[in-house]
């Protein structure tokens, strides 16, 4: 699958985390994902709509709450003692745990006389009265069917439950549940998030029956850039692994995410969402589990995303239409090549807007606007932050010659 963000060549993003593991639905019964698995992650699941209902054009709302700072971190000018952050998280606890969500994918075994059977589970929660729900696409990918478990009880499945859009590049998703008295989770602004505040993350850990897990933590790091798995290749340059898109604005946190948790809510101490649970840290180097470092996509990332997904049922991303591998002064070296940062364009996409303004593979793009490419994700950054229809600059080193050629953005194919 040729993309800026899901390119067939790109080494981990760092040292730290060379294997990123999705927090994906943990297996039932020994089932597993069609798809595969990436290494050494848990099975991952697709999408695949169900009956529709009626669908609303509300827009996730970030709460008001938010007046500062100190509110936002609902701490006080006074150090509180072990007794009032525990009372605080308990607080927190009862406040969202009735708005998070275990959803089930189901997907046709043939051993199992082609009916759909449960492969994994998810979690999410409901943003609004209308019964929406945010999740990770990968909760969701290939089932032929979804039940949505409240931990009041109520299932939804059948025409109650709606895959309203999924955003594989952003690893997002929306479903909608039809139901009375839903309880709803209280959206926050991640823009306000500090590194060291207290965050909680819930959801329905391994599977577990029962109610969510919640675990207990701080925000480690903020406007992350990581890289979500991918499919084997034999680029020698990833570790025999093609990374996945990239995802931008993720919250690092050492609250525990486990297999299940993806989807789910990470909360601060008003109880208000300030991201998604979607990664956990891998290997750092093999036979050396990393530890206590966690991902989830920042809240003001996803309802831009979740927005446009009601709205129109799907997301559109700008476009230049390229494979490439995102160079090091290693991977220079053994290609033999004096450019030691950048893009280096593996090929280009027949009638794509690289095509079009005259890329070539072998091409090295050194830059966009004037703005150095330091990093594996500058280049699909970069472009993300743009339109489809913008123009482009880019710095390109050809055959040892510098030059400048602008691209016009297009949008996205459905297809990459």
């Amino acid at each position: 699958m040729s993309s800026e963000r899901m390119h067939r060549y790109g080494r981990r993003l760092t040292a730290l985390v060379a294997v990123l593991l999705l927090a994906t639905a943990c297996s039932i019964g020994g089932g597993s994902s069609p798809s595969g698995t990436a290494a050494g992650s848990t099975s991952q699941t697709a999408a695949k709509s169900s009956t529709a209902t009626s669908q609303s054009s509300q827009t996730i709302k970030t709460s008001q709450e938010n007046t500062s700072t100190a509110t936002s971190s609902g701490s006080s000018s006074a150090a509180p003692s072990a007794a009032d952050l525990q009372n605080a998280i308990i607080q927190v606890v009862n406040k969202v745990k009735p708005g998070v969500v275990e959803i089930t994918n189901e997907q046709t075994s043939v051993s199992q006389l082609s009916q759909p059977i449960p492969v994994g589970t998810g979690s999410g929660f409901i943003y609004d009265d209308q019964g929406h729900i945010l999740t990770n696409n990968h909760v969701v990918e290939g089932a032929q069917s979804l039940v949505v478990t409240l931990p009041d009880g109520r299932t939804f499945k059948g025409n109650d439950v709606k895959l309203v859009g999924t955003d594989p590049l952003t690893d997002l998703a929306v479903l909608q549940i039809t139901g009375q008295n839903l309880p709803t989770i209280q959206v926050g602004d991640s823009s306000q998030l500090q590194v060291g505040q207290f965050l909680l993350a819930v959801g329905y850990a391994l599977g577990l029956e029962g109610q969510p897990t919640v675990t207990q933590g701080v925000a480690s790091a903020v406007n992350r850039s990581v890289q979500e798995p991918g499919d084997n290749s034999n680029n020698p340059f990833s570790g025999n692994q093609t990374g996945g898109p990239f995802l931008f604005d993720v919250i690092q946190t050492d609250a525990a995410i486990n297999p299940g948790n993806s989807g789910g809510p990470l909360v601060n101490l008003n109880g208000e969402v300030v991201g998604i649970n979607t990664l956990e840290a891998g290997s750092a180097e093999p036979g050396v589990q990393a530890q206590g470092i966690g991902f989830a996509i920042a809240i003001n990332t996803a309802k831009k995303i979740a927005n446009e997904i009601v709205q129109t049922g799907h997301a559109t991303h700008p476009y230049v239409g390229i494979e490439y591998l995102p160079l090091t002064p290693t991977a220079a070296a053994q290609l033999n090549v004096s450019v030691t940062h950048g893009a280096l364009i593996e090929s280009v996409i027949s009638g794509s807007p690289a095509e079009k303004a005259g890329l070539q593979k072998g091409d090295i793009v050194t830059q966009i606007d004037g703005k150095e490419l330091q990093t594996d994700s500058s280049f699909a950054e970069t472009v993300d932050n743009h339109q489809p229809g913008d123009v482009i600059t880019l710095t390109v080193n050809r055959n040892g010659q510098t030059q400048q050629i602008k691209v016009t953005l297009g949008t996205r194919p459905a297809s990459q």
